[in-house]
């Protein structure tokens, strides 16, 4: 049984300007960089986007350039890509009302993360959830990371939110996959089950998985959305071998907090300023080399 939401959709990062400043006019140019690599979705204002630095009007600023971009990219059959804003946080009503105001930015569905610090209980995450669904007119995509937030939302708890009528995925990141799988065995039509972990895409797409919130798709959209096309289309074969091709830049992703190793790529690559917000900083000197050497394998650098 496969959910509504399939496809590789990029948590795309936020360019910075030297002073701090969103780079609108980079980051327009990013969101026409990853249409024109084929995926399905970009996600703004995620953990990649540093939406925790963002303040509101600035998140529903970056929203926005995210939707007139896929709307000027909306093919001649009516077709474009999603955008699914994060707003997430540990108020329910701060998050509400935020959600809501991407809502008007024109995205086509939510992604809210597991409350974090506060650390509420199974049924406290029921609540929240179904409180934030309850409030908007667009579906909302759940997203469990227990890394970050120190919080495990639970395979029945994802199972129970399932049914809501507005609560559409779960991007799942709890890198679990006997938990994922207890998910999609039982989840309900139409729910979907997206990696948020590039390395495990792969593994949950032939676990019956539906796709992927991907980190790596800010570099290579084009063969991430080859990925999972190839593994939701059964070639199990192409799927492994982009799989490995891409594995050690998924890893190298990871070197040090993300966005940090993400943005000195593509700072590498001429797409933005390797700029940041306090408290994340530029990567390390010692990692650059490897981060390097893994770009120019992918012939995504010169030698």
């Amino acid at each position: 049984m496969s959910g509504g939401w399939r496809g590789t959709f990029t948590a795309i990062v936020t360019p910075f300007r030297g002073d701090g400043s969103v780079d609108e006019e980079r980051l327009a140019e990013f969101v026409a960089f990853q249409l024109d690599g084929g995926v399905e979705g970009i996600v703004p204002c995620g953990t990649t986007g540093e939406g925790a630095t963002l303040d509101e009007n600035e998140q529903v600023r970056v929203v926005e350039i995210a939707v007139d971009g896929v709307r000027k990219a909306t093919d001649s059959a009516g077709h474009r890509a999603k955008v699914i804003a994060g707003a997430g946080g540990n108020a329910t009503a701060r998050v509400i009302a935020l959600a809501k105001r991407h809502q008007a930015a024109g995205a086509d569905a939510i992604l809210s993360v597991v409350p974090y610090y506060n650390k509420p209980c199974q049924e406290g995450l029921f609540q929240h959830f179904s409180a934030v669904a309850d409030a908007l007119d667009v579906p909302v995509v759940l997203y469990n990371v227990p890394g970050r937030t120190s919080a495990n939302m639970l395979a029945d708890t994802t199972l129970r939110l399932a049914e809501h009528p507005n609560i559409c995925a779960v991007k799942e990141a709890s890198g679990n996959l006997v938990q994922v799988a207890e998910i999609i065995r039982t989840r309900p039509e139409g729910f979907s089950v997206l990696s948020g972990e590039d390395n495990l895409t792969w593994p949950l797409i032939a676990l019956g998985g539906d796709g992927s919130i991907s980190v790596v798709g800010n570099e290579v959209p084009g063969p991430m959305s080859d990925l999972v096309r190839a593994g939701l289309a059964g070639d199990g074969e192409r799927a492994r071998e982009l799989h490995y091709r891409l594995l050690p830049l998924m890893n190298a992703n990871f070197y040090e907090t993300n966005p940090q190793p993400v943005k000195a790529a593509l700072a590498m690559m001429g797409k933005i300023e390797e700029n940041f917000r306090l408290p994340l900083i530029p990567l390390s000197d010692a990692n650059r080399p490897r981060l390097r050497a893994h770009l120019v394998e992918l012939g995504l650098v010169s030698g």
